[in-house]
């Protein structure tokens, strides 16, 4: 398993379509923050452990990839954060955390159940 980097509104939109079969854990990173950097290693210990297969794993680097970001956080109704996680289903929002709270175990938990 790998995050998949989305760049475009395109590839957003098409994955939230996709949401209503296979749910999304979303990785909205900052490349110029410290706290998000700390965020980015539990992301790829998790995803080096044993994640579900039957979900999408999509990276958003914020400062780059800025309208995708917003899109997401305007189509979610979750309010921007960075670094945040959260996790899709059906379309909507179905779990979020930021910062320090993002850890392996954290995504492993929300995970799981899927």
């Amino acid at each position: 398993m790998e995050w998949k980097e989305i760049t475009t509104l395109d590839e957003w939109q098409g994955y939230l379509a996709q949401s209503k079969e296979q749910p999304l854990l979303v990785m909205k990173h900052s490349t110029r923050c410290p706290v998000s950097a700390d965020a980015w290693k539990e992301c790829e210990a998790f995803i080096k452990g044993v994640p579900s297969k039957g979900v999408n794993y999509l990276l958003v680097k914020v400062i780059e990839s800025r309208e995708v970001s917003n899109q997401i956080a305007q189509d979610l109704h979750v309010q921007h954060k960075s670094p945040q996680t959260i996790l899709v289903k059906n379309g909507e929002s179905i779990w979020n955390t930021s910062h320090w709270h993002i850890t392996k175990d954290s995504l492993t938990e929300a995970v799981t159940p899927l």
